[in-house]
């Protein structure tokens, strides 16, 4: 028996949840993830249906089928994205799937990239940091200083898998004029991982404080409102709280997911909720981060 996930016609941080209860949905027999009809995904949403792949892979699921976009020009933005060629390690794929990306394609600053360890987090932020600068400051209409910031909040991020998660992730980084809520270009930052999820990450050092409480949504409070870390060292668990007061400074948004809660920090171009908890479950961790072009006051 197959058992189908539908993948949103509209795949962001807006529909993953609707990815996720899908994905989630009792059943058994091989999964069938249903991209057919898909006219959009955005970084955050192609590397959270990487994170599925790979979760599936390393609880040994059976390999998961996976068709791809009708659309010609969204199968061939996949590839340019690097998702295409990451997905044949995890999916059957079906459907028609262009072999090279196009070149010369200025949107995507860094195709999807796995993070593996440090050094895959150092020659990520080594990659992108001439361009992120050029973008922050040329495009966006940044301080010279936010390039700086920018890189530190791309490394955090990434270097959590790599001390948080227990497996591997990915890293994918954009830009693009954002008119559905904002109508500005804006950067954006994806990071996600099939890992633990904080609430097991942090689990030896704070449930007990926590006690009832406990839960992935306490979790998140703890990282990212504390600044608790499961390492005891002075200085741990600051990463977050980092990559907070870079997105504070430039009206950023920061949004992590974990497990059953998503914990944002919402700028005032946003609506979107501060905490939802009782989510439907995803593997590991999800990060979105998003920095917007500065407008002048008056």
């Amino acid at each position: 028996m197959t058992r189908v996930v539908e993948v949103p016609t509209q795949f962001d941080d807006r529909t993953f949840d609707q990815f996720a209860r899908s994905y989630a949905a009792d059943g058994g027999g091989r999964m069938l993830f249903d991209a057919h009809a898909a006219q959009w995904a955005s970084p955050y949403g192609l590397v959270g249906l990487l994170t599925a792949g790979q979760a599936i892979a390393e609880t040994g699921g059976e390999r998961p089928l996976l068709t791809l976009p009708q659309d010609r020009d969204v199968v061939h933005y996949w590839a340019r994205a690097g998702f295409v060629r990451h997905a044949e390690q995890y999916f059957e794929l079906h459907g028609k799937a262009p072999r090279a990306a196009a070149r010369g394609e200025s949107d995507v600053l860094l195709e999807i990239t796995p993070v593996r360890g440090a050094d895959d987090v150092h020659d990520v932020v080594g990659h992108i940091q001439d361009r992120a600068a050029a973008i922050l400051t040329q495009e966006l209409g940044l301080e010279a200083t936010a390039t700086m910031g920018f890189g530190m909040a791309l490394s955090e991020a990434c270097q959590n898998i790599v001390e948080h998660a227990g497996t591997g992730g990915w890293v994918a980084v954009q830009t693009y004029t954002w008119r559905r809520r904002l109508g500005r270009r804006v950067v954006v930052i994806a990071v996600a991982d099939a890992g633990v999820g904080f609430r097991r990450s942090l689990e030896a050092t704070q449930a007990k404080r926590f006690g009832d409480r406990w839960s992935d949504a306490a979790a998140l409070e703890a990282a990212l409102i504390q600044g608790v870390s499961r390492f005891r060292d002075p200085g741990r668990g600051q990463g977050l709280a980092g990559i907070r007061r870079y997105l504070n400074r430039w009206t950023g948004k920061l949004a992590v997911r974990s497990g059953t809660a998503r914990m944002t920090m919402v700028p005032p171009w946003d609506e979107d909720a501060p905490l939802v908890d009782q989510l439907p479950p995803f593997p590991g961790t999800q990060v979105l981060m998003i920095v917007p072009a500065h407008v002048e006051n008056g």
